[in-house]
């Protein structure tokens, strides 16, 4: 399977660090209706990865450069730092350039209404990469609490947990607030989406927010309590300091529950230079790590959809096919779910709940 097809949409990439080399350039490459044009990294060792791994791929020495030909692109994706995001994007859409942004779109709430608005007078695409609403454990907890299978949900319970005890150099670690690092806005980002998106609104935020390890001057450890519009609390942990890991999701509700733990197998997988269509089905979870769905009376291992994290490049490239086709992450989900991390800061620098609505 390639997006390398005549008339495919062409995608400029801006990074290739983690985010864009493991992430975006594999999935776009292989999305039927994208090729990945352009990239922009000036460090010489990840120029030669990318002419190993995308030979068809020009590199581009900078953001600017690429922006400076907007004749030349369809679509701008920006996998760079934090501090990076709101800026580029608004120079993507100002170029009137179809933009996806990594998670978080921007460092405030306040900034990424700001970036929705200019796309929408622009009448420019704008989404943003949150690829795990595609992981097999949300989409099977999805099927399951939109179909009825565990009654009313009253608690949503959601880990990131890992066991990194010594901070690691860069970005991500420095205490700028402007970086947005710290695990609240890395992985937080990725837990309130998820709850957001099968909760809906949030009315008031608790949260725990502290620096654990040594040598640490960011967030590495967070708890919040979200409690939705609709009468569902989700409980959200995301740490770097967990030894020992709980549960990656327990949902429960007043006729069944779900647990599931481990992680999904995508991330692992492109990390490891495997690809969406590939010999072996994507996205597929080990049988002794699928899930359990029932009651402590009458349980049964209730296997793991599929992970499909080409979903999301596959709604873009249908968005930019078909002009009014919504994008598969909508951008305003993300202005909803930097305002729960705001008060969660605010929250835990008071220790008192903040209400939303």
């Amino acid at each position: 399977m390639s997006g390398e097809t005549a008339g495919a949409a062409r995608v400029g990439l801006i990074g290739y660090g983690l985010a864009g080399s493991a992430f975006h350039a594999p999935l776009i490459a292989t999305t039927p209706g994208l090729r990945l044009a352009a990239v922009v990294t000036a460090n010489p060792e990840r120029r030669e990865q990318l002419a190993r791994e995308h030979p068809g791929a020009r590199a581009v020495d900078t953001p600017e450069l690429l922006l400076a030909d907007p004749e030349g692109l369809d679509l701008v994706v920006i996998a760079s730092p934090n501090r990076t995001h709101a800026p580029l994007a608004r120079a993507a859409l100002r170029a009137g350039l179809a933009t996806v942004v990594d998670k978080p779109l921007a460092g405030t709430a306040a900034e990424a209404l700001e970036l929705c608005r200019l796309a929408d007078s622009r009448g420019v695409l704008l989404s943003v990469f949150q690829n795990r609403r595609w992981d097999g454990d949300f989409l099977t907890a999805s099927r399951l609490v939109r179909g009825g299978a565990l009654g009313r949900v009253h608690r949503f319970e959601s880990r990131f947990e890992r066991f990194r005890p010594k901070p690691k150099p860069g970005w991500r670690e420095l205490a700028d607030p402007a970086e947005a690092g710290g695990t609240l806005y890395d992985l937080g980002s990725h837990l309130v989406d998820q709850a957001l998106t099968l909760f809906g609104p949030v009315e008031t935020v608790y949260a725990e927010v502290d620096v654990r390890r040594d040598g640490a001057v960011v967030d590495d450890d967070a708890f919040l309590a979200l409690t939705h519009a609709s009468g569902t609390r989700s409980h959200l942990w995301t740490s770097a300091l967990t030894p020992l890991t709980g549960p990656r999701l327990r949902v429960l509700g007043d006729t069944a529950g779900y647990v599931k733990a481990g992680m999904d197998p995508q991330e692992a997988d492109l990390r490891a230079g495997l690809r969406p269509g590939n010999d072996r089905p994507w996205g597929a979870d080990l049988p002794e790590r699928y899930g359990t769905l029932g009651t402590d009376e009458s349980a049964i291992s209730l296997p793991t959809d599929p992970g499909d994290y080409p979903a999301f490049y596959a709604g873009i490239a249908a968005a930019l096919a078909s002009p009014g086709t919504p994008p598969p992450v909508d951008p305003y989900d993300a202005v909803a779910a930097l305002t729960v991390l705001e008060a969660a800061r605010a929250s835990a620098a008071t220790g008192t709940t903040v209400r939303l609505a």
